[in-house]
């Protein structure tokens, strides 16, 4: 199942998100598979789930059933489930092999106010003329040092102007999956380092696509592999 995140959910949590699809399994009367032993649990898996703050047209979870379903009707009976801002947008029958082998790269959308378009051109220009860009962050195992300039495929800075019609640098970028995860806020930070780029308030930042990583750097529908 492939979903959004929207609004102001864009601040909750991946275990957030799985209490709410929890309750609105429930809810939907769909057939879950669960869990042996004493205290069994639904059989949903996820994959690649998006940072808590950041929205997402393009996340995904997979759900074992007990009976086949009409798929259209499980996304309708879900979709009204789930709380305004969460919306299941397709669902489809598994393919054989694991869902999260074909999640290897992702397209980010960063909205900035308050930073002039020429500015964050010429950030981002400075930081897509290296050839590598060391940051650390704070893992499970420790500090980890790793490149962010090799996951940034592609790159694009336009100026565009919100509803309200306020101006707005927005970045787009193609970031490759890889361990440890490169994150929009890792490549930030990178490039606050690098430039002494200052960001008067953080960007709203939107996942657009999740998915293969095809010719020309562009991200694939993994529901069509």
């Amino acid at each position: 199942m492939r979903y959004a995140k929207r609004g102001r959910l864009r601040f909750s949590s991946t275990r957030d998100f799985q209490r709410a699809l929890e309750r609105a399994v429930r809810r939907a009367g769909v057939p879950m598979a669960f869990s042996a032993g004493f205290h069994p649990h639904p059989r949903i898996s996820y994959a690649n789930a998006a940072p808590t703050g950041t929205a997402s047209e393009s996340e995904y979870f997979q759900l074992q059933l007990t009976q086949v379903c009409d798929v259209e009707k499980l996304r309708e009976a879900l979709d009204e489930s789930l709380p305004t801002d969460l919306a299941v947008l397709r669902v489809v029958e598994a393919a054989p092999g694991a869902l999260a082998d074909l999640l290897q790269a992702s397209v980010w959308q960063l909205d900035f106010e308050g930073i002039p378009l020429e500015t964050l051109t010429e950030a981002v220009d400075a930081f897509m003329t290296r050839t590598e860009l060391l940051v650390t962050r704070m893992t499970k195992s420790g500090v980890r040092e790793f490149d962010v300039r090799q996951a940034v495929l592609t790159s694009d800075v336009v100026g565009v102007r919100s509803d309200a019609g306020a101006e707005i640098a927005r970045w787009t970028m193609t970031i490759q999956h890889t361990t440890p995860a490169v994150r929009p806020n890792d490549v930030l930070k990178g490039i606050g380092e690098l430039t002494e780029l200052v960001v008067p308030r953080p960007p709203l930042m939107t996942r657009l696509a999740q998915g293969t990583l095809e010719p020309g750097n562009t991200v694939g529908d993994p529901f069509e592999q």
